[in-house]
């Protein structure tokens, strides 16, 4: 565990009810790792949890959330504040696993950069269709998506990000964010009307 790695330093229990921000500078100007050990502690549960919903393994997972710490920790420095810190631990978990699943299949689909199509597709209506999706539909056709669409879907979906947040997260444009979810849902339903009977449109 990181946190056995490091020598903390004794501080006051009122530490606690720092914001991330807080702890994130007071680690910063004084190197004491039980600074750092709060974000741990808020956070690597929520690593964890991500991590395995995009892995599927809880060995792969578990060592994914340790060297995203150390991730972390190297790159604390490099927050600005810009986002919010939750954003930013968000964003570095998802790139790391979309990396080690990169490195695991070479055939995840490319979103083609066509963003003609947005001001043409009845988005509202995507969103209806896949919010009154059955759990356990839900869960299969997720599934049987690639991880890449799935990921940007339970962004909005599940972790409700704004279009902001994951462009943020993304080092993506706005337009191109939307395109990305346009065609995730549009890959959704049309997987959803290859797998049950009671079709979407």
């Amino acid at each position: 565990m990181i946190i056995n790695l490091l020598n903390p330093i004794i501080v006051s229990s009122s530490s606690k009810t720092m914001t991330d921000e807080e702890a994130v500078e007071q680690y910063l100007i004084t190197q004491n790792v039980n600074y750092f050990n709060l974000i741990y502690d808020r956070y690597t549960n929520k690593v964890y949890a991500k991590c395995i919903s995009m892995l599927k393994d809880n060995e792969a997972a578990e060592d994914a959330t340790q060297e995203i710490f150390v991730k972390i920790l190297l790159s604390l420095s490099r927050f600005t504040g810009k986002s919010k810190f939750s954003t930013w631990i968000y964003s570095i978990t998802y790139n790391y696993c979309i990396d080690m699943i990169r490195r695991d299949k070479k055939d995840i689909e490319v979103a083609v950069n066509d963003f003609s199509r947005i001001d043409h597709v009845d988005d509202n209506l995507l969103d209806a269709e896949i919010l009154e999706t059955n759990i356990f539909r839900l869960k299969v056709v997720l599934n049987h998506m690639n991880v890449e669409d799935k990921s940007i879907l339970m962004m909005k979906y599940q972790d409700d990000l704004s279009i902001r947040e994951i462009c943020e997260m993304l080092n993506k444009t706005e337009s191109a964010v939307k395109m990305k979810i346009l065609r995730a849902k549009e890959k959704f339903i049309k997987i959803y009307n290859e797998h049950y009977n009671d079709k979407v449109s």
